[in-house]
C-alpha cells in the first residue's frame, strides 16, 4: 500500500509545541489527538506515535469520525488534505494518479511490450501469492548483484524477468495489479542494474525502459522517480553528466508525490552530477538539501525498491558528490568523513558497496593526503574486488592506480598498482 505523503507532510509542517524550531513529532501529535478528544468528548484514547506512523505508512486510511476531527483540529486542515478517505474515493484518486504519471510517459501503458511477451502461456487469476512471488525473486536478484557484482546475476534476473511478466495478462483486481506492475518493474530494475554493472549498456537501457514502463502502468510516482534516477546513473557513468543531470529532474517532477528518502536519494545524485560538470557551490547546498530529506526519512515505510537506501548509502553517495568539491579545494576533509563514515555503516549483505567506497576513499586520499595510507585503503578495496565481477568496480580501480602512479616510490604504493593491474579481470577490461 503507498505510504500517506500528504499526512506526513503536514505534520512536519506543523511546528511542535513541545520543542521550539522543530517540526512536530509523531508522538507529539498522537497526545494532542489524545487531548483534543478528552477536552470534546470526555473520552480517554491512547493514540501513540506508533500508531501514527502506521498511518503515515498508510495502513489506515479512513479513521473513524472521532480520530478525523481530532487530526484536523490539531493539524488545522481537512480530511483531503490529510489524505484520508474512504476506500471507494481512494481506488478513483489511485486512478486519477496513475493518469497523472502518464501524462509524463512516452509509452502506452495499456500495451505490455511484447519484447517480454514471447511465452504463450494462459494466465487465470492473478494474487497477492504471485506478487510475493516476484518480490522474493527480485530480493534474490538484488542479493546476488550486491554480493557478487553483476556478471554472474544478469542473466539470472533477466530469466526470472520473463518467468513472471505474462502474470500481467491475467485477471486481478486494481490493488493486486498495481502491486504487480510495482514488483515486476523492481525486478526489471534490478535486471537492468546488473547488466548496467558489467557493461552491458544496450541491454541495460531496454531492461531500464521496461521498469518505466511498468511504473507508468501503475501510476507509481516513486517507482517511476527511481528507475530514472538508475537511468541517470548509467548515463552519467558513460560521460555525460548533463543528461544525467535531466534525468534527475525530470525523476524529481511531483517530489511531493515521493517519500523523504527518495527526495534524499534524488538529492544526492543530483549533487554528483552539478559537481560533475562544474557547479560546486550548487552541488554543495544540494548535498545540504539531501541531507534536511534524509533527516526525515523512515526505514519502515521504504518501498521494497527504496530499502538499499539507508544512511550508509546515503553518505557515500554525498560523500562522491563531494569529493570534486574537496579536489577543487585542496581539503580532503569535506568530503572522505562521510565516504569513511559509510565504509563504517555498510552492512555485509552491500560488500560491493563498501568495495567502492574504500576505493573512492583511497583515491581521495592518494590525490590530497597520506600516500602510504590510501594503499593501506586501496589494497583493502583490491583484495575485496576479488570477489566481484564488476566492470565499474574494475573501472573505479584503474583510476585508483592511475593515482597512485605520483607517488609510486611511497612504501605500499607499488605494491598496491602491482595488485590492481595483476588482478584484471579480461572479461571486463
Amino acid at each position: 500500500m503507498p505510504p500517506n505523503l500528504k499526512l506526513q507532510q503536514r505534520r512536519e509542517s506543523t511546528p511542535s509545541r513541545v520543542v521550539p524550531g522543530q517540526a512536530m513529532g509523531r508522538a507529539e501529535l498522537a497526545e494532542a489527538v489524545n487531548d483534543y478528544i478528552w477536552r470534546t468528548r470526555s473520552l480517554r484514547r491512547d493514540l501513540d506515535g506508533h500508531t501514527v506512523a502506521r498511518y503515515e505508512r498508510g495502513a489506515v486510511r479512513w479513521p473513524n469520525e472521532e480520530y478525523r476531527e481530532a487530526f484536523r483540529s490539531v493539524l488545522r486542515t481537512t480530511d483531503a488534505e490529510l489524505g484520508f478517505m474512504p476506500a471507494r474515493k481512494r481506488r478513483a484518486a489511485e486512478r486519477d494518479q496513475a493518469l497523472y504519471v502518464n501524462l509524463f510517459s512516452p509509452f502506452d501503458p495499456g500495451t505490455i511490450p511484447a519484447d517480454y511477451l514471447q511465452d504463450d502461456r494462459s494466465i487465470g487469476q492473478v494474487g497477492w501469492s504471485d506478487v510475493d512471488k516476484v518480490r522474493a525473486a527480485t530480493r534474490g536478484a538484488a542479493s546476488s548483484e550486491n554480493l557478487y557484482g553483476g556478471g554472474s546475476s544478469s542473466s539470472a534476473a533477466e530469466t526470472e524477468l520473463r518467468r513472471f511478466v505474462p502474470l500481467l495478462t491475467g485477471q486481478s483486481v486494481p490493488a493486486t495489479r498495481r502491486a504487480l506492475l510495482e514488483s515486476i518493474g523492481n525486478l526489471s530494475g534490478v535486471a537492468a542494474y546488473s547488466a548496467f554493472d558489467i557493461a552491458d549498456y544496450n541491454e541495460a537501457e531496454r531492461r531500464f525502459r521496461f521498469a518505466l514502463w511498468c511504473a507508468d502502468a501503475a501510476g507509481s510516482w516513486e517507482l517511476r522517480a527511481s528507475t530514472l534516477a538508475d537511468m541517470a546513473r548509467k548515463v552519467a557513468y558513460v560521460g555525460n553528466a548533463d543528461g544525467a543531470l535531466s534525468l534527475i529532474e525530470l525523476a524529481q517532477v511531483r517530489s511531493d508525490q515521493l517519500s523523504a528518502t527518495a527526495r534524499a536519494m534524488l538529492g544526492g545524485l543530483r549533487a554528483q552530477f552539478l559537481a560533475a560538470i562544474g557547479r560546486l557551490e550548487d552541488a554543495l547546498t544540494e548535498v545540504a538539501r539531501a541531507d534536511e530529506h534524509f533527516a526525515e526519512h523512515m526505514p519502515e515505510a521504504a518501498a521494497p525498491w527504496m530499502c538499499y537506501y539507508d544512511e550508509a548509502e546515503h553518505m557515500g553517495s554525498t560523500g562522491k558528490a563531494l569529493i570534486p568539491v574537496a579536489q577543487a579545494r585542496s581539503r580532503i576533509e569535506l568530503a572522505a568523513p562521510r565516504i569513511r563514515r559509510a565504509v563504517q555503516l555498510q552492512r555485509e549483505d552491500y560488500p560491493r558497496s563498501r568495495t567502492f567506497s574504500l576505493t573512492r576513499l583511497a583515491t581521495l586520499t592518494m590525490r590530497l593526503g597520506d600516500p602510504k595510507e590510501a594503499a593501506v585503503i586501496g589494497l583493502q578495496a583490491a583484495d575485496n574486488a576479488k570477489l566481484f565481477r564488476s566492470r565499474r568496480i574494475r573501472d573505479e580501480l584503474n583510476t585508483l592506480a592511475e593515482a597512485a602512479v605520483a607517488h609510486r616510490k611511497f612504501e605500499g604504493v607499488a605494491e598496491l598498482r602491482h595488485v590492481i593491474t595483476s588482478n584484471a579481470n579480461p572479461a571486463l577490461s
